[in-house]
Order: C-alpha cells, then structure tokens, then sequence
C-alpha cells in the first residue's frame, strides 16, 4: 500500500470517462484499472455504483478479478438527498454495499448550486454532508469528499465554502478535495485559496479540470499551499478540455520536487502505461504529450542536434528513461550534419563526415521536393543505407506496373494491378485486385514476393494518408503519400511524392515492402 501522507488519486473510470467519445465496458475498465495499477497509484475511482448499471457491474466483478498491489478502489456518489437520512438513501446504500474500503462523495460548496441546483437551505447541505460522511464511517468505510465548484464558491461566499470543508472534517471526512469544476482557475490565484482552506486543519486535496490550459500547474500550485491529495485522470482525459493529466502531475512531482509518489521501476513504466491505456480507450495517443508522448524528447533543428551531440542534457529537461521514453532525432530540411549522424548512430550506422555531408544535401533536395522524412523513418533508413553503400539497395526491381480501375454495369468499381519484377534472379509476373488502384498493386506485389520471402504474410498496410503539397493545385497538384506498415513488432512508415497520386503510393509502398523484408532479417 503506498505512502498515506500523499495521495495519488486517479478518477479515469469515472471522470475521464466523460470525455466526448470516450465509451469503456465493464472491462475496458478492469484493464485501466490494472494499468494504473502497475503504475502505482494510491486510488483508483471506479465509478458511481447505484446511478449506473455499469459501474455497479463494475464493482461486483472486481472484487473477484482485481488483485490490485498497489492502490485502493474508491466507490463515487453523492450526499444524501435533501429530507432524507442517509441510512434510507437508495443511492447511499449502493455505495455501501459497494464492497469498495473507499467513498468519495461529490458535495455543493458553491451557496448559488445549493439554492438553485440541489433546491435546498445552505443548513440542510451542511446537514446532508454531516449525515452522510458520519454514516458511512459507521459502516466501516473511509469517505473522501469533493467539494464540487469549490473555487467559485469561495468567491461567492468564502465563509460557507470552508464551512463546508470543516463540517465534511468534523464528520470524519479524511480528505477534502476542493474541485476547479470549471476549470476557469489560475495558479496565483488557486494557491490563495488553497492556502486558506488549508487554515481550517482539514487535509486537502486538488481537483482540476484543463479550460485554461491550467489544470497540471493548478495541481502543483495546489500541493505547494499544501494539499497532500492530488486527483487527475491518465492522459488528460475528461470532459470539454479534460482533466488534470495525472501521469505529467506524477512525473513533475517525482522528478522536480522530490516526492515518492510511486516506485522508480514503475515511474520507468510510465510511457508503456499510458500507451496501454490508449489502446484499451481507443483515442489517439496526443504524440506532444508531455514526459510520455512519442515527440516528447523528439529534436528536429539542427543546432539542437549540434548540442545533443555534445550532451543529450543540454536540450533535454531530463533523460526520457526516467519514464520509459526515448529521445528521437528528426531528419527535415532543418538539419544539420550532427543530425544526420546522431540518427545514423540511433539506427546503428557511424557515418563519416563526407557521408553525413552528402546524406544532409540529399535530405535537403529531396524535401524540397515534397517528400518528409520526420514522419517516415523507414524511408530515411532505406535513404540512410543507399547513401552509405553508393548505390541504391533493395531486394527486388520493378520492370513496371500497371492499374486499371473499371466502373462495372452494377456500380461496383474494381481495381486490377499487374506488376514485373526481378527477385532472386527470377522475372516475376503477378496480378492483384482490390477496393482501389493501392489495394491492387499490394496485393500484387505479395502475389510476386511471397514464395521468395514468406515473411511478407506477416506484414500489413495499416494506414494511408495523401496530401496536396502546398502550392500546388488542381488534378495535376503534386501529392505526397505517407504509408504505416506493420508486422508483429513493430510500425513503421515510409513516403513517396509525385504528380501521379499512384506513382507516389507505388514508391511509399516498395520501400514499406523493403524495409519489412529487412526487419524480417532479409539483409540490402
């Protein structure tokens, strides 16, 4: 169990899964939490069971399928209803039977929400927190309070604000979240009246949502006017700009303040966790994402890179192992010769000085050109090896192909493609047909290379993306095409960029066919 003096309290399950297009079954949910487990959180906010059939669902099952380590489940409800004891509230009985050792329980501490939302006196809220929290430590469970729309309370009226906060203490509250519901706060101003809530002697917490762009500098701000309970969600999730991101909380109080929060070895795992986690949600992973993001150690400007070269600290906050990332060179037009070599060396080459200087014209010509090699690394590595042997390598040669795309009587629209290749001393002639002219020639060029080099089964196109390059227009534009390929291990992209929109997938799709004959250990 961690550490009771700070808390790291993640509310995905229930706060995150409120972001636009967020939607988790019931074990969707059970493998975040585990997720967030392994990472080391001290509580993880299941849900509201009783208001959704899910969470309650939730709830049942993870008392037999959840080992958790770690952290601690917390069951999410409100107060009692206005009029009515806690021990007859239907709501607060499914907390109580929720088999969670955690309640957290959201309260009005806004005089404005409590008149015209909850319909009650400011004496009956004050009633219903006092009921509610003191009845559910009488049933053995430990309760935490958010106190909703706190900050805006306060400047309403700060004295029923904290009036809130020392009602939910004197009852056996053992943490009192002051929640930024809106998210409109700033750091100066939060400290303030996180400082002055911290006078009444209750513990405090942070809650903070992102519509300023505040929320993780809301929650350091928070922790130094002395909260010791942070709540976040894994990546930022949440509703309208989302939540607090808890991951860039973690790692910015862990490695610049000097908190323990969670277990170095996992703190290394971090990058893997939030990419797991993205994978089970089904959102895109933000690649800018601060500490775990794949461009969050990513150097692209060649004086960068120059200092790189020297030190890796001297443009990098901390080394990307702390949290399980890596740092990453970009080739552009932007780069200079250390680029080039610290890519080269990052893809196991040493190149010479004429090497690097002639690889950095090529770059420079080629991108001039439409092409971009920041976003195709394969493509970069097959230029990479060209450049270094002299001569362009690959494990076939196209003699040609060809596309015919027929409109059929019924409206079905077919593509068949014929490619002529060299391989292994053979002249191979294959066909394909497909949903489209890119589909076709695929599935020909596996027709041709299959039998030499089974290992291409393995291999798929996953994504395909075509670009108007800028300048250019109409049907003659230039077009630049961008090509994800993947086998069991691994992703990898790869570009080609001509007036002809298939010429250019052609050239993306040959080099994503070579660069996955390399990986399958097919040596140039």
């Amino acid at each position: 169990m961690a550490d009771d003096t700070f808390h790291v309290y993640d509310t995905t399950l229930r706060d995150g899964a409120q972001q636009e297009g967020l939607n988790l079954s019931v074990a969707d949910k059970l493998a975040v939490a585990r997720h967030l487990d392994a990472l080391g959180v001290g509580f993880i906010e299941g849900g509201w069971p009783g208001a959704n059939p899910k969470d309650t669902e939730f709830f049942r099952r993870a008392q037999t399928e959840l080992d958790l380590k770690h952290a601690q489940l917390a069951a999410f409800g409100a107060t009692r209803r206005a009029g009515v004891k806690a021990a007859d509230d239907p709501l607060v009985a499914a907390l109580r039977e929720s088999g969670a050792p955690i309640v957290t329980l959201v309260a009005k501490s806004h005089d404005r929400h409590v008149e015209l939302a909850l319909r009650t006196t400011l004496e009956e809220n004050l009633a219903m927190i006092r009921d509610t929290v003191s009845h559910l430590r009488a049933e053995g469970q430990r309760v935490f309070l958010d106190a909703e729309h706190f900050f805006d309370g306060y400047k309403s009226n700060p004295a029923y604000a904290l009036e809130v906060i020392r009602t939910a203490a004197e009852a056996g509250a053992s943490v009192i979240a002051l929640c930024d519901t809106n998210g409109g706060m700033l750091p100066d101003e939060l400290a303030d009246v996180v400082h002055q809530a911290v006078q009444t002697s209750a513990r405090i917490g942070i809650h903070c949502h992102d519509d300023t762009g505040c929320a993780v500098a809301n929650t350091l701000a928070a922790v130094r006017a002395g909260a010791s309970h942070v709540q976040g969600c894994a990546n930022g999730y949440g509703e309208r700009s989302g939540n607090a991101n808890l991951f860039t909380v973690v790692a910015n109080l862990q490695l610049k303040r000097g908190f323990q929060l969670v277990p170095p070895q996992a703190l290394r795992e971090m990058t893997r966790i939030a990419h797991a986690i993205t994978e089970v949600t089904n959102v895109t992973p933000n690649s800018h994402q601060p500490y775990v993001g794949t461009s969050a150690f990513a150097h692209k400007a060649g004086l960068h890179a120059s200092a790189i070269k020297v030190d890796p600290n001297l443009y990098q906050h901390i080394d990307p192992a702390e949290v399980g990332n890596d740092m990453r060179m970009l080739v552009s037009d932007m780069a200079g010769r250390a680029s080039v070599e610290l890519k080269g060396r990052e893809l196991g080459y040493q190149l010479t000085g004429d090497q690097a200087r002639t690889l950095v014209e090529r770059v420079k010509e080629l991108e001039s050109r439409g092409y971009t090699f920041e976003a195709a690394d394969a493509s970069f590595e097959l230029l990479l090896r060209d450049s270094v042997h002299g001569e362009r390598l690959r494990h076939f040669s196209v003699e040609s192909w060809r596309v015919i795309v027929e409109r059929r009587p019924g409206g079905e629209v077919v593509s068949e493609a014929t490619v002529k290749l060299h391989a292994k001393g053979e002249r191979i002639v294959a066909t394909g047909e497909g949903n489209g002219p890119v589909n076709a020639l695929d599935k020909a060029v596996r027709t041709a290379l299959e039998g030499l080099y089974p290992e291409l089964a393995a291999v798929e196109l996953i994504d395909f993306k075509v670009r108007i390059l800028e300048g250019t227009h109409g049907t003659d534009a230039v077009t630049r095409v961008l090509v994800t390929s993947s086998d069991a291990g691994a992703e990898w992209a790869t570009v080609g960029v001509d007036e002809n929109i298939i010429e250019a997938s052609w050239q993306a799709l040959e080099q994503a066919v070579t660069f996955g004959l390399l990986r399958a250990g097919y040596s140039l």
